[in-house]
């Protein structure tokens, strides 16, 4: 993860979903995460007001975006929202979109971790790189195998198979207890 990168082009990060307090603070702390996330169980505080609700998901989570603040939060500067719950934007490229603003260099302090209590459906951190390679040779196999119909289907996958190469060298990162 690219963290020190985006404090130093001025910005703080966070993430939100719908998953309870206690299931966020697991999350950051299974994964080491050097920033907070936030709990919008019922999505009134930010997902339903950002209009990030996925209206066709009948548990109504949250559509994985990216939205950036002026400093202060008044306005929202730029936003890039997914197609799916698999479409990504490079860490690099959001890294260089905010590096655009010009803004003066941060800190952000560790987050604080409550008290966790993993979700129904956590993993191991080696569960979770097994399902990520399987998930990069599936889409890479399904790319290869249809590229022909649709130059769009290659491109697709060609940018999932390098997001799943980014995430399983985070776990490794992570399972080998290196920092950020």
């Amino acid at each position: 993860m690219l963290h020190e990168d985006f404090l130093a082009a001025g910005v703080r990060l966070f993430g939100v979903s719908v998953d309870t307090p206690g299931q966020q603070a697991a999350v950051v702390e299974h994964l080491a995460l050097p920033f907070p996330m936030l709990s919008d169980p019922d999505r009134s505080q930010l997902i339903g007001p950002l209009g990030l609700r996925n209206e066709s998901d009948p548990r109504g989570l949250a559509i994985p975006a990216l939205v950036l603040f002026s400093p202060g939060e008044q306005e929202e500067l730029w936003r890039w929202t997914s197609r799916d719950y698999a479409d990504r934007m490079p860490e690099q490229a959001v890294v260089e979109r905010v590096q655009q603003e010009g803004w003066s260099a941060t800190t952000q302090p560790a987050p604080a971790i409550g008290p966790t209590e993993p979700g129904p459906k956590a993993v191991s951190l080696e569960w979770l790189s097994t399902y990520l390679r399987g998930a990069k040779f599936a889409v890479g196999a399904f790319g290869k195998r249809h590229k022909h119909h649709d130059e769009s289907i290659k491109e697709d996958s060609i940018a999932f198979v390098e997001e799943m190469d980014r995430f399983i060298a985070a776990v490794k990162q992570r399972r080998d207890g290196r920092p950020d």
